[in-house]
């Protein structure tokens, strides 16, 4: 059997213990958060997206449009369908905000 020993903590913290253990008993309960937090910080640091990786990120979808929106235009073009004036316009400026957002 492996010592024991008695550890001092406030009122709420044991309420709050109370509340959320369970089946489980005070030691096992304390042992699974320490194992989970410790285990946490390691696995949580795979799952973070840095600021850069996220600006990454965005440019390469402004990319991925604006080279839609080309496709799609130079499309309509060879195809020898006109477009209308009114659809070409907002596709040209929306081509334009891309670019400008690139820079």
């Amino acid at each position: 059997m492996s010592e024991k020993r008695m550890l001092i903590v406030d009122a709420e913290l044991v309420k709050r213990v109370e509340e959320n253990r369970g089946d489980m008993s005070y030691s096992e309960f304390i042992n699974f958060l320490i194992d989970k937090q410790l285990k946490g910080e390691v696995k949580n640091q795979d799952d973070i997206v840095t600021r850069e990786e996220f600006h990454q990120f965005q440019e390469g979808a402004k990319e991925l449009l604006r080279s839609f929106l080309d496709f799609f235009i130079n499309y309509g073009l060879e195809l020898g369908k006109q477009p209308r004036d009114e659809e070409f316009e907002q596709l040209t400026q929306k081509l334009r905000a891309l670019s400008n957002s690139k820079k």
